[in-house]
């Protein structure tokens, strides 16, 4: 019963589906999947039927397999379900067919009244365990509660794996054997993922209204077939065609659909979608692609503006606008007149689907009779439609004409006709003259253009002299044209002769000069037309000059009318022809005439040469003609303003009617007369005037040099030169022939040459080789003549002897000399210029300065040290640039060492470990060489322990002795330096004393005060051998005790003291101290008293240096603290005296300490220069080195912090610095001024190289920048590194004991 159950549903589902599908079906063609799906159903029914005879089958085959079932459970663990032996075995809940979604869960129930017995379920034959969790299937598991028999399977996501046939089997137990459930089947339905349309889904397609297309539509891979529809515009299509095929997988299918589509015009933009339905589906899918439907437009319309279409008249502006409407594309629409295109522009509404032309024209008379016609197309049409018109144009007649002649004699008839153009409709005529309106002889119409007609009117009638000046007008007129007259009018002229006739002039008789200006007037009464008045000149007609822009002699007046007078003038401008002629006016048969007598010069004056040739010596017959002039003239002949006598001709007949003359002269010829003017002067004593003619004189002669002719020619080296040409010659010369040292220019030119037309040579980058004379040869036909021209060029100054150094004693003379190679030569061109930073302060007025030729000379009388250094020679000739040469005045002197006061000490450690560094300084030139003695005894510089470095820098020299090891009972001693070079000697004492406690400071001083502070500035003295500080301490004279106060920095001179009150005396000690004491209080130069001004008073400035303020960061000391300190520092020095027995470990550690510090320390560079302009000195040898060092006052210092600066070596050259300037008491001590320590080697940008053959080397001497801010120490302070020591830290051998 249960199977029957289960084989209806499963009937009623498909029947179900059938029916709910078979409503879209209804216009499909048969569809076989439908039919195979239909067929699936029934087999599903078929299939269950079949399942349980299997299960009948199988229930045999259960004992067999029963066992191995059991070992099966027993191996994997799995619990058995037990189940009470009362209950009946058997199932209580059967599975059924189901249908799922893909990815959606599915459950299969199964009920079991089996104790004992484990339940499993099978898919498609494989047993799937009896674990709940059903191990290799993740997504199936066993829900329900098993002691209530619920096996149900449980599968979540189902997807395409999971579609097949399941049982739930119960295994064999002691109470009955083994059940197996029906098979049911689980289907699982795929919905398809994707349409694939052709043409392309979400394009647009163009298709033609009415023409057929087909469209087709695949589904994705779905389960089952899915149906496809097509909708055309919203409407279901029809008649589609549609083939199922197999999936990419097992059990999935794709549907192909195919449709026939005929695309309308109203189905344009609308959508062709294609339609997707499953049963696992919601919703259809769907696709579509918009349809672009071509359709042709609708026919044109043409809106004629008025009511009578066709009818214009001609000139009218005529607007016609074509529409056209529909269309995909819109309508393409042209006019065309008389079928030939004439417009071809258009627009289009694309709201409204609307295309419209607009046609403006001109209506002319041609246009009778066209046919315009607008054409409407698109590319879809399939023939061209076409709205036209036929223009009816109404048109005046365009003009009249009058034939024939309106002026006649009077009392004769006129014949007129009047013709019109071509009019439509036709016109009628009429006459007028004047008011009076004149009847035709004949009326004539003919065909006219443009469809039009043509009027002629004949007109005869007698004119009289009154109707002289009427108006003959012809009318046109019609009824089309009521508000329009067309007329052609002529002036009707009638002619009679004039009455009388006369001329109005001077009075008979008159003399008139030539060029006087003479108004004739002839004048006449009458006539019709005017009377033609005309003028003649001795039976000739008088007319105007043809060119217009030469001055007019005759004027020839208009006709001109007054009432009934007519009359015309002529003006002349009297000439030789007009005198005694006779001038007449003609009018008709009438004439008047007069005639004028003119006095006028010479008409023509010619002067003719017997020869046509001249040459210097020729003689030359001249002959003046006045061919008339009236009354008659004399002439005379001069040339060039000197008058010369000639021979008057017999008079001869001259025209005009006037008098005739001629004159002679002979000349004799020279080359000098070439170009002269020979003149000849024709005067009228009645006229007062006179005319005169000239003869130019044209002389052939050979060249000849001008007296202007430049004969020396100045130029600059490197400049240009031209060498001008003054020459006279007819003809002018033919060539210009340039020599130099008898070498012949090239005529054409060369590299730096030219000779110009002129003749002219022309030089540039002219140098002193092109100084000399040049022959300058010239030729025509007639000779030669040659000239000599000097060159003479100037150039620059350039030194060529500078006797460099130029050395001399002090006190002696010498002459520094400089030559040099110039042109010119000048005598005030040497000058002379001493260098260096303060050069405007040194003055040339103890020197003399001599110049002899190319030779300078300064004369130094009574040489001074001052006067050593750089001097420069400086030559000016004019010619730029000024040559400068440096050259070195070195004054030579005996050694000068420096003398310290009263004496120079050094401390060293003498426990045989330590160095001590003695220095000697001494000036002099030429070089100097240091010897050195211990105690009066020379010292052996060959011992180990003594090492001497010589330092040279200019007339700087030093001598830095080093003394390793230094034992108190050999070292401690009176050291003597000497300096010696071939001028003299000189020496200094150095003592070598042990380390002690420092010497008092001295000098101190007051440098700046106010009411409540005072600067003061001090000397250090002797350090001991120890860093050293100092301690200000002060009392106000009216107040007791005392009060303290450090310096700081340790090692300053200068220092502010504040805190003071004003108007009150205080006195100031000042201590040195360092780690053996301090200096004490009994020097008197370490002592000031001062009273501070008032608040009153303004605050003292001293006009000396300006000690330094405070350092920033050390505010001012409160009292207490300071005093506290000091209290602190004397209970710690009197300890140290308990604590003797540390001194001695302790001093051994200073002592190498010391040692160490003074090694290292001498190779620090410690010595500054002054002498920046100084050079180091090239040559090194193995014993010594060339440093610099700065000349300063002499004071205590320590060997400690002394280390001489080395020179750059060989392989290392370093240029820290640059030129600066001298420094040394106005005094220049140039390095290497001798053969054994090389040439100078100017620093770079100095004074520039003196000669080319001077090169800097590749260790140019360098400066060192920094210089001592202190120029009165030439030492730096004393172990400004070490940290003080309290006083039992000194070990014994350091507490100050002098040996």
């Amino acid at each position: 019963m249960g199977g029957e159950k289960i084989r209806e549903r499963k009937r009623e589902r498909c029947q179900k589906r059938d029916k709910e599908k078979s409503k879209r079906q209804r216009h499909r063609q048969k569809d076989p999947y439908r039919e195979k799906a239909t067929g699936r159903c029934r087999r599903q029914v078929v299939g269950i039927a079949e399942a349980r005879r299997r299960r009948r089958g199988m229930a045999l085959r259960i004992p067999i397999r029963a066992p191995l079932l059991f070992m099966g459970l027993l191996t994997t663990g799995l619990a058995q379900l037990q189940i009470p032996a009362s209950t009946s075995r058997g199932f209580w809940a059967l599975p059924e067919n189901m249908t799922v979604v893909e990815g959606a869960a599915a459950e299969l129930l199964c009920g079991v009244s089996a104790p004992g017995s484990a339940v499993q379920w099978a898919k498609d034959g494989l047993l799937l365990g009896p674990d709940p969790r059903i191990p290799g299937f993740p997504r199936y598991h066993l829900v329900g509660d098993p002691t209530r028999g619920e096996f149900h399977l449980h599968i979540e996501a189902c997807d395409l794996s999971d579609d097949a046939e399941y049982e739930c089997q119960v295994s064999r137990s002691e109470t009955g054997l083994e059940l197996v459930s029906p098979r049911v089947i689980l289907s699982i339905l795929v919905p398809p993922k994707m349409l694939q349309m052709t043409p392309e889904a979400g394009s647009t397609v163009t298709w033609v209204a009415g023409q057929e297309y087909e469209v087709s539509c695949v589904s994705g891979d779905a389960k089952p077939a899915p149906d496809i529809t097509f909708l055309q515009s919203g409407q279901i299509i029809p008649h589609i065609t549609a083939n199922v095929n197999e999936g990419s997988q097992e059990k999935l299918f794709t549907t192909e659909a195919t449709a026939r589509v005929t695309p309308q015009s109203s189905d344009d933009g609308q959508l062709l979608i294609c339609e997707g339905s499953s049963p696992a589906l919601d919703t259809p899918i769907k696709v579509s692609v918009t349809m672009n439907v071509l359709f042709p437009p609708g026919p044109p319309v043409i809106e004629w503006p008025g009511l009578d279409e066709g009818h214009v008249r001609a000139g009218q502006s005529l607007e016609l606008q074509c529409m056209a409407r529909g269309g995909n594309p819109p309508a393409t629409l042209q006019w065309l007149k008389n079928g030939q295109p004439m417009l071809t522009a258009w627009g289009t509404e694309h709201a409204q689907a609307v295309a419209r032309s607009m046609l403006v024209m001109i209506v002319r008379p041609e246009d009778h009779g066209t046919r315009l016609s607008c054409e409407a197309h698109n590319s879809v049409s399939k023939g061209i439609q076409e709205r036209g018109v036929t223009l009816q144009v109404t048109f005046p007649p365009s003009a009249i004409t009058i034939l024939g002649s309106a002026s006649q004699s009077e009392n004769k008839n006129v014949t007129l006709s009047c013709i019109t153009k071509s009019s439509r409709p036709r016109v009628l005529l009429r006459w007028w003259l004047g008011w009076r309106q004149l009847l035709p002889t004949e009326d004539t119409v003919m065909d006219g253009l443009h469809g039009g007609y043509i009027s002629m009117s004949n007109l005869t009638f007698l004119v009289r002299r009154e109707d002289n000046g009427l108006t003959l007008t012809c009318e046109a007129f019609s009824e089309a044209f009521t508000k329009e007259t067309f007329k052609k009018s002529l002036t009707l002229n009638v002619k009679y002769p004039a009455q009388k006739l006369w001329i109005e002039g001077p009075p008979e008789g008159q003399l008139l000069r030539a060029g006087t200006r003479v108004r004739l007037v002839c004048l006449a009464i009458g006539g019709n037309p005017d009377p033609s008045l005309t003028w003649y000149k001795d039976s000739r007609p008088v007319t105007e000059p043809r060119l217009s822009q030469e001055p007019r002699s005759v004027q020839l007046g208009n006709l001109e009318k007054s009432g009934s007078i007519v009359s015309r003038e002529l003006v002349l401008v009297t000439s030789p022809s007009d005198n005694q002629a006779k001038f007449m006016c003609k009018a008709g048969q009438l004439s008047a005439s007069m005639q004028l007598v003119v006095q006028f010069p010479p008409t023509n004056l010619t002067i003719l040469a017997n020869v046509s040739v001249l040459r210097p010596g020729d003689a030359l017959n001249l002959t003046c003609v006045s061919v008339s002039s009236n009354p008659p003239v004399s002439l005379s002949w001069d040339k060039e303003g000197e008058k010369l006598e000639g021979v008057t001709s017999p008079p001869r007949s001259a025209p005009f009617k006037g008098s005739a003359a001629a004159r002679s002269v002979l000349l004799r010829i020279s080359s000098g007369d070439h170009g002269h003017r020979v003149t000849c002067s024709a005067h009228s004593a009645g006229l007062r005037e006179t005319v005169s003619a000239f003869y130019r004189l044209n002389v052939l002669y050979p060249p000849e040099f001008l007296g202007e002719q430049v004969l020396v020619v100045t130029a600059v080296e490197q400049g240009e030169a031209l060498l001008p040409v003054s020459v006279s010659a007819n003809p002018a010369p033919e060539a210009f022939n340039w020599t130099f040292r008898g070498y012949r220019l090239s005529p054409g030119g060369g590299p730096r040459h030219r000779i110009l037309s002129s003749g002219t040579l022309q030089l540039w980058n002219v140098t002193r080789a092109d100084d000399g004379l040049y022959q300058l040869h010239c030729q025509n036909s007639e000779g030669t003549a040659e000239a000599l021209v000097r060159l003479d060029v100037h150039y620059a100054p350039t030194i060529r002897a500078l006797q460099d150094p130029t050395e001399v004693n002090i006190g002696g003379s010498v002459d520094i000399i400089c030559t040099v190679d110039a042109k010119p030569i000048l005598p005030g061109m040497f000058n002379w210029e001493r260098l260096g930073e303060e050069e405007e302060n040194w003055s040339l007025d103890d020197m003399e300065k001599l110049s002899e030729g190319s030779t300078g000379r300064l004369r130094i009388h009574h040489a001074k040290l001052a006067q050593a250094g750089a001097y420069q020679c400086i030559v000016d000739n004019g010619v730029a640039p000024p040559a400068r040469g440096l050259v070195r005045l070195v004054v030579r002197f005996a050694p000068q060492v420096e003398h310290p006061t009263p004496l120079t000490k050094v401390a060293a450690a003498g426990d045989s470990t330590s160095s001590a560094t003695l220095h000697c300084r001494a000036r002099g030139v030429p070089n100097i060489v240091f010897t050195w003695t211990k105690n009066g005894v020379p010292l052996d510089l060959q011992d180990p322990r003594y090492t001497e470095h010589t330092y040279h820098q200019g007339g700087v020299h030093s001598s830095l002795l080093t003394i390793a090891n230094v034992s108190a009972a050999q070292d401690y001693a009176l050291f003597t330096c000497t300096a010696t070079n071939t001028l003299g000697s000189d020496h200094t004492n150095i003592q070598l004393v042990s380390i002690s406690r420092p010497d008092p400071p001295s000098g101190i001083k007051v440098v700046s005060m106010t009411p409540y502070s005072v600067g003061l500035e001090w000397k250090p003295g002797f350090d001991g051998g120890l860093p050293q500080t100092f301690q200000i301490r002060y009392e106000a004279l009216e107040t007791p005790g005392f009060l303290y106060m450090d310096v700081l920095p340790p090692q300053a001179t200068t220092f502010t003291l504040t805190g003071l009150q004003p108007s009150t005396r205080y006195r100031v000690w000042l201590l040195a101290s360092n780690a053996l004491g301090d200096s004490g209080l009994a020097d008197k130069g370490s002592q000031i008293s001062f009273t501070t001004p008032g608040l009153d008073q303004p605050p003292e400035e001293p006009d000396y240096q300006v000690p330094t303020e405070q350092p920033a960061g050390f505010p001012e000391l409160p009292l207490m603290p300071v005093l506290l300190a000091v209290g602190g520092l004397l209970l710690l020095s009197n300890a140290s005296c308990v604590a003797g027995f540390l001194w001695q470990r302790r001093l051994r550690r200073l002592a190498e300490g010391i040692s160490e510090k003074t090694k290292a320390d001498s190779k620090e560079d410690r010595i500054r220069n002054d002498y920046e302009e100084s050079q180091w000195t090239e040559g090194l040898d193995n014993q010594s080195s060339t440093v610099s060092t700065k000349d300063m006052e002499p004071y205590y210092h320590s060997m400690k912090d002394f280390s001489p600066q080395l020179p750059s070596t060989l392989e290392e050259v370093s240029c820290p610095g640059g030129f600066t300037g001298l420094e040394e008491e106005n005094m220049i001590f140039p390095g290497h001024l001798y053969d054994e320590v090389g040439r100078l080697n100017t620093p770079a940008g100095t004074w520039g190289p003196l000669y080319d053959e001077v090169q800097l080397g590749p260790r140019d001497l360098c400066w060192p920048e920094d210089e001592y801010e202190n120029p009165k120490g030439i030492y730096d302070q004393v172990a400004g590194d070490l940290d003080p020591m309290e006083m039992d830290s000194l070990p014994f051998e350091l507490r100050g004991h002098l040996v």
